[in-house]
């Protein structure tokens, strides 16, 4: 146990440039170096600025603590709090540098962020742990496999041992993807005439950016809100936000408040008016190059017309005439929607490794000390 450590929560500053910014900037440093050792690169890291304006999120209220040796943060939890929905649930993020691991600092952060989950009146924590493609073993007796049955994470890490150790369950696995940008020309004439021919010039294209047109809020909301329920493993789905019109125009107002960019392409069934798919992917405000994809949705009974490689070869086309700056997508998938990973591979993603999602519930502190 690393005795010698403090934890402290992190004062967030009015701007960067503020005489009491350095440990803010100092402990966002340390989530840059923690993916940089993981993933070889910071293109997961937030920019400083970046972190400053999520933490604004009416949605959810972030609260940071840091471990400091002396006068230096060696490891910080991220303690995401929702507000709109799941409010038994809180969300950890922890990271340490790596030459001050295996020293007893995670141990001391966790606790003290269960503390305040607790205090906050939090049951449910949720936590992950990241392993790049290289430590994943096809041997199944160094394998960890989630309840779902899908995926598994390295037995033998230190992550997984740590939370293991800590009292947390593996529930799910997510699929950690990337995709080199822009897609070949040729490529997307192969996949876009593939799609074409399965639809059968049924459908028809609608693409915005940022704020989606009035004619089609209700029917967004509608596949937003059966995509909350479709994208979680079985046994995971949990009473998430409902969307309506008016909540998808505070949503746009709150993501474009923080400078990030939204490229969307939605798919009509013509004969009957109705939208049936879309695809939306996330611009960071301050790193045009990284971008992300985020939902991707057909109903159901519009599955099979290969709609959904339609919407997206479409949308990332739209992104690189947009944003030419985009060099690299990623994107998180359950093992167990293949379909959209079979989609993923047609337009050139290769697996970069996955994301353990681990639960603990929290005993009421009042039951633990009667």
């Amino acid at each position: 146990m690393a005795h010698d450590v403090r934890i402290e929560q992190l004062w967030i500053p009015d701007s960067l440039d503020a005489a009491d910014a350095a440990d803010f900037l100092a402990a966002v440093e340390v989530g840059r170096r923690v993916r940089m050792e993981t993933w070889g690169s910071d293109d997961l890291a937030y920019a400083p600025l970046e972190k400053l304006l999520e933490l604004e999120d009416p949605y959810e209220r972030q609260v940071i603590l840091v471990a400091k040796m002396g006068h230096e943060i060696v490891g910080t939890v991220d303690i995401a709090l929702p507000l709109a929905d799941n409010q038994d649930l809180a969300e950890f993020t922890l990271d340490i540098l790596p030459e001050y691991q295996r020293r007893g600092v995670g141990k001391q952060l966790l606790e003290a962020a269960e503390d305040v989950a607790r205090g906050e009146g939090r049951s449910m924590i949720l936590v992950d742990t990241n392993h790049p493609g290289t430590s994943l073993s096809d041997l199944e007796s160094e394998q960890l496999i989630p309840g779902t049955g899908d995926g598994f994470v390295p037995l033998g890490s230190r992550e997984v041992e740590f939370a293991r150790r800590s009292g947390y369950t593996l529930q799910h696995i997510e699929q950690f993807s990337g995709c080199a940008l822009p897609l070949d020309t040729q490529l997307v004439a192969e996949l876009e005439a593939e799609a074409e021919a399965a639809n059968a010039g049924r459908y028809r294209l609608h693409h915005w950016t940022d704020r989606c047109p009035d004619e089609w809020l209700e029917a967004v909301a509608v596949l937003e809100n059966q995509a909350g329920v479709d994208d979680l493993p079985p046994g995971q789905q949990q009473a998430g936000m409902v969307f309506d019109a008016e909540v998808l125009r505070e949503a746009e107002a709150v993501t474009m408040s923080q400078g990030r960019r939204t490229v969307v392409t939605a798919v009509e069934h013509i004969d009957s008016g109705e939208l049936v798919g879309l695809t939306t992917i996330s611009v960071l405000a301050q790193r045009q190059d990284v971008v992300f994809q985020d939902d991707t949705m057909v109903l159901e009974q519009h599955r099979g017309n290969k709609l959904g490689l339609l919407i997206k070869v479409a949308n990332m086309e739209r992104l690189t005439e947009q944003f030419p700056d985009a060099r690299v997508i990623y994107t998180w998938n359950a093992p167990e929607n293949r379909y959209l990973l079979t989609v993923n591979r047609q337009l050139g993603f290769t697996t970069a490794g996955v994301t353990g999602i681990w639960q603990k519930e929290l005993p009421d502190f009042r039951d633990s000390t009667s």
